[in-house]
């Protein structure tokens, strides 16, 4: 992020494709050519806000992004662009690349993403249904997939959305994927949501695939584990099936009917699974005891039958109440599955993110009532873009960028002017009021201004307001075809609780 918090000094600039790098360049190098150690340690401490930084960490980058040989170790502006524009300058908190959080909590505490119709990848009326979607969802870091089972000729299971004109594919041909997939981007638990419409004889036939094709990687009985009473933790469990008789250890699947009624009649290893409609009149009628059910047993949501098109709800909604299997079609992109894949950026993308401490308490949280936690502030300072993609009628582009954040109570946004030129200069400052910062995502949305009231889709990027790092920094765009297109957009700072 880019902090500027003191008034630069009244002097040409160089040209340069990141201008405003050169003049910061200039503010620490005090008219020298290079950027002394105490220097680069002073911007450090100062802009990047890395208070335990010391001269090795400012020596460690003058090694790493100096290619020119410079007296008494020092960084020229090439060097100091490179470190600018390094995944040390990321918005993104490095560290939280890889998994860095615990994972012996039983399921209930974690985030798991979820995939609803994973075979799917169009629409749920005509489209078509492919083994590469489940390869997609995997190496998306999705741990919850969804088989829809139904009878096929000669004794063969076969997955499809039923009672449409989508089309179909083997039953086994699937778990062959699952099994040579699963653990490739995550080495955590697959969980496998089969809603099975197979008769007896078939179901066998189902069982016989899960147990031959994938061996040891299925879960076939309970774990030892030394908390009773709960469900194992992501290090204990390797690849979880759920729908056939004895292959259902710990995720059978029971109707909702009431919080008290799971609260006196639910067991640990028993799940629900509910519409977002229904689950979405939960959680207003009665949003504290929704968290709470969620801290004793998973529960599952699904979008509504009626979306035959494959759209999606916002996910947010159910993660503020703790849910876990928050389930989308993955096929469809826009602002649902940005969420999502913001949300599973953290720990490392291995699908599971550990529940904020505010819903794991017995405090009552209730994320539609009034907080008792102090508001934290968001502070950013959008300054500049660069790299950024030709408009797709060739013509000029007129970008601006929309900052959204997406929490609880309601979602804020907050716009930069729009600047005809592939390299826009912007130096808007924005604020926001954050009531659960842990719970929070922030969206960096860049559009191109098509007329007054219109824009078209640029890029976006998207992360856990809790994994924002302070001080100066670039973030990159995704496309909406998923190309690699770059946008930078740095912010100013942000004030988060200690």
């Amino acid at each position: 992020m880019t902090v500027h918090r003191a008034a630069m000094k009244k002097k040409e600039v160089p040209s340069s494709r990141r201008a405003e790098i050169q003049r910061l360049f200039d503010r620490y190098a005090s008219e020298q050519s290079t950027l002394q150690v105490d220097a680069l340690l002073a911007f450090l401490q100062k802009e990047q806000m890395e208070h335990a930084a010391n001269e090795e960490t400012a020596n460690t980058l003058i090694t790493r992004y100096e290619i020119d040989e410079t007296e008494n170790c020092s960084m020229t502006f090439a060097g100091f662009h490179r470190y600018m524009e390094s995944k040390d300058c990321c918005l993104f908190n490095h560290t939280h690349t890889a998994v860095y959080q615990d994972m012996d909590q039983p399921l209930t505490s974690y985030f798991i993403s979820s995939s609803h119709n994973t075979y799917l990848t169009r629409d749920q009326l005509v489209g078509k249904s492919h083994l590469d979607a489940y390869v997609i969802a995997l190496r998306r870091g999705c741990r919850c997939l969804e088989i829809d089972c139904w009878d096929g000729p000669d004794m063969e299971p076969l997955v499809y959305h039923g009672h449409t004109l989508t089309t179909k594919i083997l039953f086994k041909d699937v778990i062959q994927t699952v099994e040579q997939h699963a653990f490739e981007v995550s080495a955590y638990p697959v969980i496998l949501s089969l809603e099975n419409h197979c008769c007896p004889e078939q179901q066998e036939v189902m069982a016989q695939y899960l147990i031959t094709i994938l061996g040891d990687k299925l879960l076939k009985a309970p774990l030892d584990h030394p908390t009773t009473g709960d469900l194992p933790s992501p290090n204990k469990t390797e690849l979880v099936a759920k729908a056939l008789s004895d292959l259902v250890i710990y995720t059978r699947s029971v109707k909702f009917i009431n919080f008290s009624h799971s609260r006196d009649n639910q067991n640990f290893y028993e799940n629900t699974s509910m519409a977002e409609a229904k689950a979405q009149k939960l959680i207003k009628k009665s949003g504290a005891d929704f968290v709470q059910h969620n801290q004793r047993f998973l529960s599952r949501i699904y979008p509504s039958g009626s979306r035959v098109l494959s759209s999606n709800y916002n996910p947010q909604d159910f993660w503020n109440v703790g849910s876990q299997l928050v389930a989308l079609n993955f096929q469809t992109l826009g602002l649902p599955m940005d969420l999502n894949d913001g949300r599973f950026l953290d720990n490392g993308g291995c699908g599971y993110v550990l529940k904020p401490v505010v819903l794991m308490s017995d405090q009552g949280f209730d994320p539609g009532g009034q907080s008792s936690h102090t508001p934290t502030q968001l502070l950013l300072k959008v300054i500049s873009g660069a790299n950024l993609p030709v408009n797709r009628s060739g013509k000029g582009l007129d970008p601006f960028v929309r900052v959204e954040i997406h929490g609880c109570r309601t979602i804020q946004k907050q716009s930069t002017n729009h600047a005809h030129t592939l390299t826009p200069h912007w130096d808007t400052n924005m604020d926001f009021t954050i009531s659960a910062p842990e719970l929070c995502l922030v969206r960096f949305c860049v559009k191109h201004q098509t007329g007054p009231l219109t824009s078209e889709f640029v890029g976006q990027y998207t992360l856990p307001f809790t994994s924002m790092k302070k001080g100066q920094s670039k973030r990159k765009h995704r496309e909406e075809s998923g190309a690699g297109g770059v946008a930078h957009i740095k912010s100013e700072y942000c004030t988060q609780p200690e």
